[in-house]
């Protein structure tokens, strides 16, 4: 009797575990198939876990579980990471921003609180979004702007110009006709 209880809480037990190991699998095919960097930090912004893609962000080995985010090497042009997620994690706002890395690689970072099922804080999330090929346009887009306001200036002074010369000579036509009217009702 005792064997066949002990034999069910096994069961029991067994069933967890592969429901937890296929929820696991699934978090990571989902973590490694989105693309984009993600980092896990416990309450001490300490890392907790990583996605294969935070390893061309931020200079990530398996044994740097762990370790304080301040003691990380970055390409990113981010000092104030590690006090935006100390700030996530007293307000439980989330902070994004865009981040040049020193490759001119751009990302959105975006710091949430990392909740758990129930509703506890237990440290932050920060995803690295690449957006450079944004990035990309949106300064071509702005120099083409310049280079359109630039000929739009060049175009409007040139205009002017010729305004100009045709208000001078239609001043200088209108005195010529003046005079030349005036001079044939002397005549007389």
């Amino acid at each position: 009797s005792m064997n066949e209880e002990l034999q069910t809480v096994n069961t029991e037990l067994q069933v967890k575990v592969d429901e937890l190991s296929h929820a696991s699998n699934d978090m990571k095919n989902l973590l490694d198939s989105t693309d984009i960097a993600t980092l896990f930090l416990d309450k001490d912004l300490n890392v907790r876990r990583f996605t294969p893609q935070a390893t061309k962000i931020i200079k990530l080995i398996t044994a740097d579980a762990g370790r304080p985010i301040t003691d990380l090497a970055s390409d990113l042009r981010y000092p104030e990471l590690a006090d935006d997620a100390r700030e996530v994690l007293q307000k439980l706002a989330a902070v994004e921003k865009p981040i040049s890395a020193r490759d001119g690689r751009w990302f959105t970072v975006r710091i949430m609180p990392y909740r758990t099922l129930d509703d506890r804080i237990d440290g932050v999330v920060i995803t690295f979004a690449n957006i450079t090929v944004s990035k990309t346009l949106e300064g071509k887009l702005r120099d083409k702007h310049t280079l359109l306001e630039k000929h739009v200036a060049e175009d409007s002074a040139e205009r002017a110009k010729v305004s100009k010369r045709a208000l001078a000579n239609a001043a200088v036509t209108n005195r010529t006709n003046g005079n030349q009217k005036a001079r044939r009702t002397r005549k007389p």
